[in-house]
């Protein structure tokens, strides 16, 4: 028993907080992280989603209903943004590992199209809602290399596509961001997950006969034939949490899809 703690306890009673964790990967970590022994906190921007996914973790996990509880977080202001994370931050306390999935419509356009303002508000929370959420977290994660901060990125961000200029460029900040947070918050272990497309809500927008032949595109793209599943990628997550030893990293899980 005591060999299997040392490797399958390593997040028991530890304090995660998933920001963007409502839904998708956010809401997949946090199954992960209850299966594991740990206590969640999830945010979202909007509160009856936040409701929607606590009691939807806590029937699904009643022996651990007393380790899920919400906040919401709206990333997507600039001028409420700070008192925003703040707020979440004294809301949950001290906290061991905070994973950032949050994400809001992907800024695809034209180059003609692209804006200042465009190209901004594309930033607020895949790149400027990270920046001040490590901020704060690095005062508020359990000091030392047991905590962690994990980001997420895309693989857009190492593979060009048409008219994807400016989530890719967003994307290789995060990347970079990775690595300078990784020194500006040691000993606290700072590491990126960028999965290529993933099959999550973010394409719910899409209609379901654009969406099937968009995801044979992509499916095509992969050397595993499939697009990306909540379930696998979540691992990843699961590692960057879970090794000490790691830190100033970028996780690529991508079914191959860097390799076409």
């Amino acid at each position: 028993m005591a060999d299997q703690q040392k490797y399958s306890g390593k997040l028991r009673d530890a304090h995660v907080l998933i920001i963007g964790g409502s839904s998708g990967l956010g809401l997949g970590i946090a199954e992960a992280c209850l299966e594991h022994g740990a206590r969640v906190t999830i945010s979202s921007s909007q509160s009856a989603r936040v409701q929607d996914a606590v009691a939807k973790l806590q029937n699904a996990y009643p022996s651990a209903a007393s380790k899920v509880a919400g906040e919401t977080c709206d990333l997507g202001d600039e001028s409420t943004i700070e008192k925003e994370v703040k707020r979440l931050f004294e809301n949950a306390g001290k906290v061991d590992h905070v994973v950032y999935t949050a994400g809001d419509k992907l800024a695809v356009m034209p180059l003609g199209e692209i804006t200042i303002e465009k190209a901004k508000q594309a930033g607020m929370v895949r790149f400027f809602g990270p920046l001040i959420v490590a901020r704060h977290a690095s005062e508020h994660l359990t000091p030392g290399p047991r905590s962690s901060f994990t980001l997420t990125n895309s693989s857009l961000s190492e593979k060009p596509m048409l008219n994807w200029t400016v989530v890719a460029a967003f994307g290789g900040g995060i990347s970079s961001m990775t690595r300078n947070l990784a020194l500006d918050m040691a000993p606290i272990r700072v590491n990126t997950v960028s999965p290529a497309a993933v099959d999550t809500e973010l394409w719910s927008d899409i209609p379901e006969d654009q969406k099937n032949g968009w995801f044979e595109q992509l499916a095509s793209a992969t050397t595993t034939g499939r697009v990306g599943q909540v379930g696998d990628v979540v691992e990843a997550y699961l590692y960057a949490m879970k090794d000490t030893n790691l830190s100033g990293s970028i996780l690529s899980t991508n079914g191959g899809f860097l390799l076409r």
